[in-house]
């Protein structure tokens, strides 16, 4: 493919040391050429830099060096030049700005990375992966992502077309040569089997991932309590900071307050909410109904209770609000004694105002929701869950083509439903997919990746 040549920064707004443009496209090196003084980079080795200043006729902009990098051994497989200037918004554009008035076209987000898929330099799952990276808050986030990026689930996906494609064969052969075998042995005692095989394959790989979809994306958590239990503590000494006010007087808090956590590698999305009662307060008893709504949205459940004193009414009416909902019993004030009796559930015993048994918080979370051992494994693992969904379908799709396997129907219609699995699939990797998705997908990056 042949595309414009295009210009961004590659580095974020702000006052930095260093800016970096990156220019990409067939032109790259001339139009650089025409606002550099130094050596002359169209006749420079490639991964190369070159010291010099950026000029507009004749009146020096900036003091920068200049890396080039010769197609195809780039990342969008073009002609790229990278500006390294002084930090700060101001010299970035203007230098922008000049490139522009030279017929260089401002970069739209994400293109850079959009015509190294466009270019067949990487697949649309690695594509995703660098914004995964960019946007990572933990270990385990930044891990999945290094992983997609070296390709694994793209080799993955391909794995799973490749066995399709196997079977798909066969039946061709069936159908173009029907003397060399039986239409009703193979679809019963070939195709059943393999197929079997497939989906016990696509279970397992949809049960790893979410794990890596709790890892990639987070939890959405709900602080839930009476009032003056502690929540707001809690909030406080998970984050280490004052994010809460707090107070002696309850219902201090009357809205939701959010927050992002990231505990031992797992990132909690915090709401702490206003504490539950029955009031009169107009505006305390809109800060309720939306702890309530916080409550059903919410993956997980910290359902903070006094310890100090014994269940009241109101404890007992929130344990039955969130009986259905994955959740974890908090007893804070533990320095102040012990009186709970909840003979059915644990309790991590905690005091928020000291900070003590967080660490307990933090390993029941990991035991809830994160499967270890297939982190340790170093596999494929989805968590984009646009891969899950497709994968979702995928299954769907395969299932049908059993179900007339089984039913002895036609071969053609397994044929159908098998293809129909392997375009799903397709998807994922972007070897099938529609225009728009791609715009999407990319509208969603940084102006200069």
């Amino acid at each position: 493919m042949i595309f414009d040549t295009i210009v961004a920064k590659a580095t974020a707004d702000g006052i930095s040391a260093l800016n970096i443009i990156r220019v990409s496209g067939d032109e790259s090196f001339a139009k650089v050429n025409e606002i550099f003084k130094g050596s002359n980079i169209i006749k420079a080795k490639s991964h190369t830099v070159h010291y010099g200043h950026i000029h507009n006729q004749g009146e020096i902009i900036d003091e920068v060096m200049v890396s080039i990098f010769k197609s195809p051994k780039t990342f969008t497989t073009e002609d790229i030049v990278e500006i390294t200037c002084h930090g700060g918004n101001f010299i970035a554009n203007e230098i922008i700005k000049l490139l522009i008035s030279h017929g260089v076209r401002l970069a739209e987000k994400g293109e850079f990375t959009k015509r190294a898929y466009l270019n067949s330099r990487i697949d649309l799952t690695e594509a995703e992966s660098i914004m995964d990276m960019v946007n990572a808050k933990s270990k385990n986030q930044l891990k999945i992502a290094n992983e997609q990026l070296r390709g694994n689930v793209k080799n993955l996906i391909e794995n799973l077309q490749n066995i399709i494609l196997d079977i798909i064969a066969n039946i061709e052969v069936n159908i173009d040569y029907p003397e060399y075998d039986d239409i009703e042995e193979l679809t019963t005692k070939k195709i059943t089997p393999k197929i079997n095989e497939l989906l016990s394959k696509i279970n397992k790989i949809i049960e790893e991932s979410e794990t890596g979809q709790i890892i990639r994306d987070g939890i959405k958590t709900a602080i839930v309590g009476k009032p003056n239990v502690g929540k707001s503590s809690l909030l406080n000494s998970l984050l280490k900071e004052e994010k809460a006010i707090v107070t002696d007087i309850s219902g201090t808090t009357r809205d939701l307050i959010e927050a992002e956590l990231n505990l031992n590698g797992v990132i909690l999305k915090l709401v702490d909410t206003a504490g539950i009662r029955s009031t009169k307060d107009i505006i305390e008893r809109i800060g309720i109904n939306k702890s309530k709504k916080a409550i059903l949205d919410a993956d997980l459940i910290l359902l903070v209770l006094n310890q100090s004193e014994k269940l009241t009414d109101l404890d007992k009416e929130l344990l039955d609000l969130t009986l259905d909902k994955e959740r974890i019993l908090i007893g804070n004030k533990m320095d102040l004694g012990n009186k709970l009796d909840l003979k059915d559930e644990s309790v991590i015993n905690i005091s928020a105002i000291n900070s003590q048994g967080l660490d307990q918080l933090a390993n029941k979370v990991k035991e809830l929701f994160v499967n270890e051992k297939i982190l340790k494994n170093n596999t494929a693992i989805l968590s984009n869950i646009r891969h899950i969904g497709k994968l979702q379908e995928v299954k769907r799709a395969l299932e049908d083509a059993k179900k007339a396997a089984l039913d002895n129907l036609p071969i053609d219609f397994v044929e159908i439903d098998l293809r129909k699995a392997w375009a799903n699939l397709g998807e994922i990797t972007g070897q099938s997919t529609s225009e728009d998705l791609i715009d999407n997908l990319f509208s969603k990056f940084c102006l200069g990746k």
